[in-house]
């Protein structure tokens, strides 16, 4: 029989697949970022909602006032972490948004020891050094008028707001379903960004971009969102970190069999360098969970 820490870690890397390759409608829907990330978290919303009227489980949380706060909180950094993600892509490539995206393992690492008050060693100040250096690689000129600058700007934004949700996450799922942590947490994205994206939704004038939509907000969103929260729950989030590695690997092979989105060898210098930086961190937080477990 599986263990639940063999179940987390089968979510999280669905998850990870799932994310990786909802990079590409960033390119193939050609909207407004505020309009894919309020599509997305709408559709993603209505089918939480269903499935959980399915499960016939209790929709309202009954937690004490400071979770209604987190998730309120968590909700608006998910749709301004999807806005930055998307329009890094846009303004730049693929695989620009996700690797610069994909340094978030280096912020859990450092912020994650702050917030659980555990221990820090100077060794992952190093690798974010080093991760930095990936980065340079990626960007052919510091000129902000430059496309690649500004995805790498947008996508390490995007980044360090996704290690924040995480580690926040991994608190909430110790007292709540992820299937409700999502479900709130896209509902709130979506008030937020209502206001915001009004005089855009004439842009959608075809079934297809809105089947699209659908397609991104349930698949794309929905599931990937729920199976990476549920994983959280036997998984930490520096463990789910090294699985993420793989994410930049998947979109950037799927841009390239979809779109012909063929990276440079600058590029994949940087992103070598980048991944290698997580990789070495990831299994080295790891490693040293398991001693304390030990």
């Amino acid at each position: 029989m599986m263990t639940d820490r063999g179940k987390g870690l089968i979510a999280i890397n669905a998850a990870v697949f799932l994310f990786g390759t909802a990079g590409l409608f960033g390119k193939l829907l050609i909207f407004s970022p505020l309009i894919i990330v309020l599509g997305r978290v709408t559709f993603a919303s209505l089918a939480l909602l269903i499935y959980l009227f399915i499960k016939r489980e209790r929709i309202l949380i009954e937690g004490k006032r400071v979770h209604y706060l987190l998730l309120i909180f968590c909700g608006v950094i998910l749709a301004i972490h999807w806005l930055t993600f998307f329009h890094s892509i846009q303004v730049s490539t693929v695989a620009i948004g996700l690797l610069s995206f994909s340094t978030f393992p280096i912020y859990v690492a450092l912020l994650e020891p702050l917030i659980f008050r555990e221990k820090l060693g100077l060794k992952y100040l190093v690798l974010a050094l080093i991760s930095l250096l990936g980065i340079r690689l990626l960007v052919p000129e510091f000129e902000l008028a430059n496309q690649t600058l500004q995805g790498v700007l947008w996508g390490s934004l995007s980044g360090l707001l996704f290690a924040l949700l995480t580690i926040l996450n991994r608190r909430l799922v110790t007292y709540y379903k992820a299937e409700k942590i999502a479900l709130y947490q896209n509902v709130i994205a979506m008030l937020f960004l209502l206001p915001l994206t009004f005089r855009y939704l004439t842009d959608i004038n075809s079934f297809g971009e809105l089947g699209m939509l659908i397609v991104l907000g349930i698949v794309f969103t929905a599931l990937s969102h729920t199976l990476f929260i549920q994983g959280l729950k036997n998984v930490s989030a520096r463990t789910a970190s090294i699985i993420a590695c793989l994410e930049p690997v998947y979109g950037i092979v799927f841009a390239m069999l979809v779109i012909r989105e063929i990276p440079g060898i600058r590029t994949l210098a940087g992103g070598v360098i980048i991944i290698a930086a997580v990789l070495y961190v990831t299994i080295s937080l790891k490693n040293e969970s398991k001693l304390i477990e030990e």
